[in-house]
């Protein structure tokens, strides 16, 4: 199992000693480096700026928003990205939810998965420079068809000659269908929540998706799921499951409404329905301290390692041999050396 490090999304402003990991990152001999974005930092900028000092570390978004571009701008930047890094850039894709989607893009969120099947097919068109690229579905039209605009679109293939052809896509999923999409028609699969005691689960998932696999795509042996993990070295358990409680309570109230939360339904089919349902409540009401005060340890150890540098290197134990091919640890950057050490 291979480590890499995710930056994550900005908050207020760029993460102090972010840039340092980056390098670290490479010089440490990770596997790869990941950015992400919300509504503030895009994933783009942070990863080509400190990318630029690497010589070895994969690039890659986890993740970059279906919404916040078309298709053959997002498939420009990857392939932009690709040549810079000498084929190191990873492109990772997620849909977010309606609040971000309807509320920061100004986008319609009905139907992502069929938008993500649609987004991921004309991006593979604009690597594999065939020819110029057409689309005719309900979410995506290139060229825009003449009743739609000024009757001048015209089909267009990139200038540039993509370094890659077949350049890795992974999608962001949490739902069982979404998951069982990403097993059919992209590269990899970046969970956020994932729990070794339900490998089995997943697995069963990415099953079906394989069974549908699209032609042309890489070969299932080469599949990756690159899991998001939370990494804090404290004193105790109790103690450093307490700087990972705000984090979950952010996703399971904060991220999404109250009828519409992808991540509190993922985390309840990992068993904590009431502890989410009571976390949404405390969120909702404005009371963040209590929303993180209830988020069980349980769960904090289900998706994340914490505790002393022996209750860290105990507790991997449990995701080797799953279906995770890189633990992407989350850490404050001053950790990462040492985290490193005890996980590689």
């Amino acid at each position: 199992m291979r480590l890499g490090y995710h930056t994550g999304y900005w908050s207020a402003g760029p993460p102090p000693g972010a840039a340092e990991a980056v390098l670290a990152a490479d010089r440490l001999g990770l596997d790869s480096v990941w950015t992400a974005e919300a509504y503030g930092s895009d994933a783009f900028t942070p990863l080509a700026w400190w990318g630029a000092r690497t010589e070895r570390v994969r690039l890659g978004t986890a993740v970059a928003q279906v919404a916040a571009r078309t298709p053959t701008a997002t498939a420009m930047a990857a392939l932009t990205l690709d040549h810079l890094s000498g084929g190191r850039f990873t492109l990772g894709l997620g849909v977010s939810g309606p609040q971000v989607v309807e509320g920061w893009y100004g986008q319609p969120y009905p139907r992502p998965l069929a938008r993500t099947r649609e987004f991921v097919a004309i991006v593979r068109d604009v690597l594999r420079r065939e020819g110029p690229v057409r689309a005719a579905g309900p979410f995506y039209r290139l060229p825009l068809p003449e009743d739609e605009g000024s009757g001048l679109g015209k089909a267009l293939r990139s200038t540039v000659h993509p370094l890659r052809a077949d350049l890795p896509i992974h999608l962001a999923a949490e739902g069982p269908k979404n998951i069982a999409l990403a097993a059919e028609i992209a590269d990899g699969w970046l969970p956020l929540f994932y729990a070794p005691r339900l490998d089995d689960e997943f697995r069963g998932l990415l099953a079906e998706g394989f069974d549908r696999r699209l032609a042309g795509t890489r070969p299932v042996e080469d599949f990756e799921v690159t899991a998001t993990v939370p990494v804090v070295l404290g004193a105790d358990v109790e103690s450093a499951a307490d700087a990972v409680r705000p984090f979950v309570a952010l996703y399971a109230g904060g991220m999404g409404a109250k009828r519409a939360n992808f991540h509190a339904n993922a985390l309840a089919r990992l068993g904590y329905a009431e502890a989410c349902a009571e976390i949404q409540a405390h969120y909702l009401a404005g009371d963040r301290a209590r929303a993180a005060a209830a988020v069980p340890t349980e769960l904090v150890r289900d998706v994340a390692l914490v505790g002393t540098p022996d209750d860290v290197r105990a507790q991997a134990a449990a995701w080797r041999g799953t279906a995770v091919t890189t633990l992407l640890v989350q850490a404050a950057p001053a950790h990462l050396e040492q985290i490193a050490g005890l996980l590689g």
